[in-house]
């Protein structure tokens, strides 16, 4: 609408200059008279680059953006206590099912699925950076050893998680169960359980700078816990 009028407003000015080539302008100075002539071209880009200026400082509204009404968001219990952080490995499972104490063994089992994989490649990533940046790159053994024995520690943490949220609703149309589990290993407990695996194997307890582990165990976890944020 805006661009519609001022192209009518210039128009109109275009035409009341048809007849009138040149505007006299007389100015006074040191008692003598002065005579501008401005051309009609010059008048006319003076107005239109007022316009241009005047039609730029105009914010243009942003596009509402709708969404649908029979469109909801959906919020899935227990999933934001299924977020892991720097000092938890943490992950959330459900199920459905007719019968609720198979509804709530499938959620727990997809849960622990779920951290179980998450543990091994965080304990992964751990182990490469461990082996680039130190000396023990050069036993090629050491490597493969430290994965199998991570992997019985992650299987043996597993077994003792701890529940930190549970809901289980029915439906009472179709009588079906759904439940949701979230569950949580601590970071300390695992590092415990690698360190005294590692102490009953002396190939690897040589080549084990429990520190260093540590050290590059933490960091990982704190990237971990950003890549929820």
């Amino acid at each position: 609408m805006f661009v519609i009028q001022l192209i009518k407003i210039v128009s109109k000015i275009i035409l009341s200059l048809k007849n009138k080539k040149l505007f006299l302008t007389k100015i006074m100075y040191n008692k003598n008279l002065i005579i501008m002539k401005t051309s009609t071209k010059n008048i006319l880009l003076v107005i239109c680059l007022g316009s241009l200026i005047v039609f730029s400082s105009c914010k243009a509204k942003k596009p509402e953006v709708t969404i649908p009404q029979d469109m909801v968001e959906l919020e899935i219990p227990c999933k934001n206590e299924g977020s892991s952080d720097k000092n938890y490995f943490r992950a959330d499972g459900s199920s459905t099912s007719t019968d609720m104490s198979l509804s709530r063994e499938k959620a727990l089992t997809n849960a622990k699925q779920r951290l179980s994989g998450l543990i091994n490649t965080q304990v992964k990533s751990v182990t490469d950076r461990y082996v680039n940046e130190t000396e023990v790159g050069k036993n090629s053994d050491f490597e493969q050893k430290f994965e199998n024995l991570t992997r019985e520690v992650v299987n043996q943490t597993l077994s003792d998680i701890s529940i930190v949220c549970e809901k289980n609703m029915v439906d009472k149309k179709t009588g079906k169960y759904s439940s949701f589990i979230a569950i949580e290993v601590n970071k300390e407990d695992m590092l415990k359980g690698i360190s005294s695996n590692i102490n009953k194997d002396q190939k690897l307890r040589v080549d084990y700078d429990k520190m260093k582990f540590e050290e590059i165990f933490n960091q990982e976890m704190e990237k971990l816990e950003n890549s929820y944020k």
